[in-house]
């Protein structure tokens, strides 16, 4: 089955989908795992780990739907992917729409923010005009080729034109073909309540920790009718603080031995990417090269 249909698949049934954020092959190895149901492909753990910039629209299309592709490759659950603003205008967007389809991730969220974009959970973004938007979201709606692939819609316009207008944004995005709806930023357990009762489409609430939205657990999330919750920096805010203090103590001692109690052993890190399996496949097509 394809991954696009698994996913409208896990939209189809109960209970909320949780995609922790992958910003490389491993982090997504790791969530798989762990047995969610689906990965994240964060375009601000992108930009940090595998470019080296902050989250300012640095990352080009090429970039990001390389890593989705590289994320897509190793991993057999779902992968929502971050498309930010589409790239630039409706063609842009429309060769947005078939790169990513073409990666293997089975959904991706295009945004309203104006270029250059910014992290939405950074103070003074921009949108564009709700007409822009809408036909950015047809031209993706009619790119797309497999009609189960996920065209998840974001607006960040919460903080820069208000509620009233976001509602009236969400309005608009569902007629012109969002599939899903990303609500970013909401400030308050309540703004995140009422935006449960008032938009009729599957949502999807980023929970960022230290970010602006409340960090309500997922179960609260699927109560107030959310059905995607993503986390796309817990897994690049743990590891990068766990670096720092290794490399802090590699500095000042000159050793990690006394650290070992907190790393994974050479043998788990491998086996956590396929160790075993690979070296049985290598195994078994060398006996059957024996006559």
């Amino acid at each position: 089955m394809r991954a696009t249909t698994r996913f409208r698949r896990l939209l189809e049934q109960p209970g909320i989908i949780m995609a922790p954020g992958a910003y490389d092959c491993l982090t997504a190895k790791l969530i798989e795992t762990a047995g969610f149901p689906a990965v994240y492909m964060t375009g601000a753990g992108t930009s940090v780990a595998r470019l080296g910039y902050p989250d300012l629209a640095l990352a080009t299309m090429t970039e990001m739907r390389d890593n989705a592709a590289s994320i897509a490759s190793v991993v057999d659950v779902p992968v929502i992917a971050d498309a930010d603003t589409g790239y630039g205008g409706v063609l842009n967007v429309r060769r947005t729409i078939r790169q990513y389809e073409r990666s293997g991730v089975a959904a991706l969220h295009l945004e309203d923010q104006d270029f250059p974009k910014r992290c939405g959970h950074l103070d003074d973004k921009r949108v564009i005009p709700v007409g822009d938007m809408t036909q950015k979201i047809r031209a993706a709606v009619d790119a797309r080729t497999d009609d189960d692939f996920t065209i998840i819609v974001r607006t960040d316009a919460l903080a820069v034109t208000g509620w009233d207008d976001s509602m009236r944004r969400c309005e608009e995005y569902v007629k012109a073909g969002a599939d899903a709806l990303f609500v970013e930023a909401l400030r308050t357990p309540e703004e995140v309540a009422r935006a449960g009762r008032e938009l009729d489409v599957p949502l999807l609430y980023n929970y960022v920790e230290t970010g602006k939205s409340p960090l309500l657990p997922a179960h609260e999330l699927e109560r107030l009718g959310f059905k995607i919750v993503i986390f796309p920096a817990s897994a690049l805010l743990s590891a990068t603080q766990a670096i720092r203090q290794t490399l802090a103590t590699l500095k000042r001692e000159g050793t990690t031995a006394h650290l070992l109690e907190n790393m994974t052993s050479l043998q788990d890190c491998f086996e956590a990417v396929g160790l075993s399996e690979m070296l049985a496949e290598d195994a078994r097509f060398a006996a059957d090269g024996v006559f």
